[in-house]
């Protein structure tokens, strides 16, 4: 039986399209102890993937981050405008019935 050879090796650019693709999860936990004492814990949780895939996951967090989302920083602004309207009205009832 003949030993066969791959001859056609993958560049980066598919490795990577791959990884975008599928997704991948890296995971990891650092402890530091001293005497049996443990003094810190640093849990590593690394998850590489398009957005597309993480959408899929359900991870969409810069949607909300103003620093990283121009829509977020309206709807935040709206919110806030909206809530501030609603406790105006609401001290106005408030001074009215005790006035």
């Amino acid at each position: 039986m003949a030993m066969q050879k791959a001859t056609e090796g993958s560049t980066l650019g598919e490795i990577l399209e791959k990884i975008l693709d599928k997704g991948i999860v890296i995971a990891g936990d650092i402890s530091i102890s001293l005497a049996d004492v443990e003094l810190l814990t640093i849990k590593i949780r690394l998850v590489v993937a398009s957005v597309d895939k993480a959408m899929e996951m359900g991870i969409n967090w810069w949607k909300n981050d103003p620093y990283l989302s121009s829509e977020a920083g309206k709807n935040n602004q709206k919110d806030l405008e909206e809530e501030n309207r609603k406790l105006k009205e609401k001290i106005q009832k408030l001074q009215q019935e005790f006035a």
